[in-house]
């Protein structure tokens, strides 16, 4: 069953470093470093991108899912997963 998605999203731009995302009224740049399982896509796959939900996007052709926030602020998303990895202390 797909989901009801209001929104669009759209990549606007795509240069060496990464590429533009325009959702909706807002624009979110994702960068290579960031993003690195973007960085050897065929510009075909990155342009192919459908919203999967009201908060996460999905690329068919990677078959990469995003979540808004983590597009947002990926840094988080480093942070959230470094401490779920981390042993715990003895």
């Amino acid at each position: 069953m797909s989901a009801i998605c209001f929104s669009y999203a759209e990549v606007t731009s795509i240069n060496k470093l990464g590429f533009w995302l325009q959702f909706g009224a807002e624009e979110l740049y994702l960068s290579f470093d960031e993003f690195p399982r973007f960085q050897h896509a065929t510009v075909a796959q990155i342009t192919r991108v459908v919203c999967a939900s009201s908060s996460r996007l999905y690329w068919p052709e990677l078959d990469f899912d995003l979540a808004l926030d983590t597009i947002r602020n990926p840094l988080a998303r480093d942070f959230v997963y470094f401490f779920a990895l981390a042993p715990a202390s003895a």
